[in-house]
């Protein structure tokens, strides 16, 4: 069965309309597709949805059209912040989501959530657009972008900063039960083993402590191809050295490719024969 749950269209930061992920997941033989959109978020960006009600409506409508054919799921991928956005209910309930992804692209200083509270509370929109200035922004295509803001949010801290991100994704699971954990150590993608190792006892213990979270809360964990196959990274999230340890665990896992195209949404870099080597237990295909 072939399936792809974390799509991003034109809603957001994709590229291309909804109706075409589907047409192509068609005729690539698939028998489900479920679109993620960056949930909104309260400052100017190019990457979060704007028409929230559109979205919504356009996958439930894709969904009617083509039932029996392929079984289409409305869901948004969440961006869990601090003081910023902490409780998923509100979207859930306005859009009727059928499924859920939790991630971290933004991470503030534990020290500074306060501060930012304050101004996504405020109503000037000139206030409100210092809010990314208290964000460090692990993702991306550049690299500087992540050396930049550890710098400024962290002091260059690599190990405050990382520390930060897991207590982030630990907290976000344990309080909104999302349906999926997105790629949950994307915070290597720029790393590239300049600050530290992933195989560094600090970093693993972190990591396994979220590992553990999510296995008391039966969340899935996804296994993101994307760094992968943009050249971002050199393994899956998350890498392929703990998915023992997932699998020992029992955790659930669910393969996706983080589309943001049409034809993104295949490739899926060998992640299910790894799988199968590793004899992983506990394989999700469909929600």
């Amino acid at each position: 069965m072939l399936s792809n749950y974390h799509t991003h269209s034109c809603y957001c930061d994709g590229k291309g309309e909804p109706s075409q992920f589907v047409d192509y997941a068609i005729a690539q033989g698939f028998t489900a597709l479920g679109f993620s959109g960056h949930s909104p978020v309260p400052f100017p960006n190019t990457f979060s949805i704007k028409d929230y009600d559109g979205y919504c409506n356009e996958i439930r409508s894709l969904k009617e059209k083509y039932a029996g054919s392929i079984d289409i799921k409305l869901g948004l991928e969440f961006d869990y912040v601090p003081g910023m956005l902490e409780d998923f209910t509100p979207f859930i309930e306005k859009g009727g989501l059928e499924y859920t992804i939790g991630s971290v692209h933004l991470i503030p200083n534990p020290n500074d959530v306060e501060a930012l509270r304050q101004l996504c509370d405020s109503e000037d929109v000139e206030e409100r657009k210092q809010i990314p200035y208290h964000l460090w922004f692990i993702d991306g295509p550049r690299y500087e972008t992540y050396d930049n803001g550890l710098r400024h949010i962290f002091g260059g801290d690599i190990r405050a900063g990382v520390r930060a991100y897991f207590h982030q994704e630990n907290e976000m699971i344990v309080r909104n039960h999302p349906t999926i954990v997105g790629h949950p150590d994307k915070i290597l993608m720029h790393n590239r083993e300049r600050y530290f190792s992933s195989s560094d006892k600090w970093y693993r213990d972190l990591f396994y402590e979220t590992l553990d979270v999510i296995h008391e809360t039966g969340c899935i964990c996804e296994l993101n191809t994307r760094g992968l196959y943009k050249g971002r990274h050199t393994d899956f999230y998350p890498s392929r050295e703990h998915l023992k340890r997932m699998n020992e665990l029992g955790i659930p896992i669910i393969v996706s490719t983080d589309a943001h195209q049409p034809t993104e949404l295949d490739i899926f870099e060998g992640a299910y024969e790894i799988l199968k080597e590793i004899g992983y237990k506990n394989i999700i295909t469909a929600l």
